[in-house]
């Protein structure tokens, strides 16, 4: 079901907004559908972030040209074809739940093999799949987070769906209520979700594709409980993903040949990592009842200086870690970030204002600044 026009909205004006409460919830529908492994072959290219090593953190944010409805439409259209070539495909790994304060969440003890409740082996991490299918002409785009039964040994090459959740972009079927994207396969999405206790929950989903692996990627979910006015992180999911080839609609298994491990019971990241002054540079869009597409791009915007405390820090194993408070302006500010390597991150907000209304959403190349 299409959004309607004055709920789904994008601008130029920072101080314009889109209104979460009143917008329809939904409850995805599970469908059960499940990869071999492929060398990408496409050379499409990541966006590159020059970062000036003066500090630039006085700099004043400029209004950005947003690709909706103008005439940079031939433009916009190009960004979302590189932007859906990078994100189609088969993406395997694993996925877990986390608390609101970075504790790892069991499974079900009704999905757990027999053999590791009988040696107490306690299991956090679901063995996932995510078939991604964006449309190069079209600005859309549907992907299934599946997850699988867990296995003990290369059972896994057998693995049984335990459930399909499946997002649908930009078409008559679409339930997102904000899509941003850059062309290296990096997004953000918000969606409606109405959990069995008929609570209004949004979900914030950063992907951020590794600028230096672009076959390597992360997608952190933030559940938020929305009241009439108010905002509050429920819980936190984290997916570690790699490429395995061309979409397939997740007909084959990854299996025993899956490149990645389980990764939820691991040790979270040092506070020492995150903490400090970072220079960065950023592509933004800003939102609005003003315009009628919830899906735009993220543009260029500026270089600034960003400085994090340990306050609010949600760290978490695989070198990421995630926040969500107010701000002193009294904005709701949320983010996840993913440490790359010693004092290089990509890091990805949205911003709402006191009464959830969505503001801006941002994609960052961050260089940590030594000695401060």
């Amino acid at each position: 079901m299409a959004l309607a026009a004055a709920n789904s909205i994008i601008s130029q004006n920072r101080t314009s907004f889109i209104h979460l409460t009143n917008l329809p919830f939904h409850k995805h529908p599970y469908k059960l559908y499940s990869h071999s492994q492929f060398k990408r072959t496409h050379q499409s290219k990541l966006p590159s972030f020059v970062i000036s090593s003066s500090a630039a953190g006085n700099a004043a944010v400029s209004d950005v040209q947003l690709r909706g409805s103008t005439s940079s439409d031939t433009t916009a259209i190009t960004s979302w074809s590189e932007f859906a070539r990078n994100v189609s495909g088969e993406w395997d790994g694993f996925g877990a739940d986390f608390t609101s304060e970075g504790k790892p969440v069991e499974l079900p003890e009704s999905v757990v093999p027999e053999a590791y409740r009988e040696w107490e082996v306690k299991v956090f991490d679901w063995q996932t799949q995510c078939p991604t299918l964006a449309q190069p002409d079209n600005p859309s785009m549907t992907y299934k987070t599946i997850k699988l039964l867990p296995t003990v040994g290369c059972e896994a090459d057998a693995a049984t769906r335990y459930s399909v959740d499946e997002r649908i972009v930009g078409t008559v079927d679409n339930k997102v209520l904000a899509f941003a994207y850059q062309s290296s396969g990096c997004y953000v999405a918000m969606w409606p979700i109405q959990d069995p206790r008929m609570h209004k929950l949004l979900e914030l989903e950063y992907c951020l594709i590794n600028p230096q692996d672009r076959e390597s990627r992360v997608r952190v979910v933030q559940v938020i409980r929305l009241g009439d006015t108010s905002m509050e992180l429920q819980n936190v999911k984290v997916f570690c993903e790699q490429w395995y080839g061309p979409f397939r609609n997740g007909e084959q298994l990854g299996g025993c040949a899956i490149r990645d491990s389980a990764f939820a019971s691991t040790a979270a990241m040092l506070t020492s990592q995150v903490v400090g002054a970072w220079q960065s540079a950023s592509a933004v869009a800003r939102f609005s009842v003003c315009q009628t597409s919830n899906l735009q791009e993220l543009v260029d915007d500026s270089e600034q200086k960003t400085t994090r405390d340990e306050r609010d820090l949600i760290l978490l194993p695989k070198q990421l870690w995630c926040v969500f408070k107010a701000n002193e302006d009294g904005e709701m500010f949320s983010e996840a970030g993913w440490l790359l390597n010693n004092g290089h991150a990509i890091t990805s907000r949205c911003i709402f204002s006191g009464d959830a209304k969505l503001k801006e959403i941002s994609i960052s190349q961050e260089i940590a600044i030594s000695g401060e």
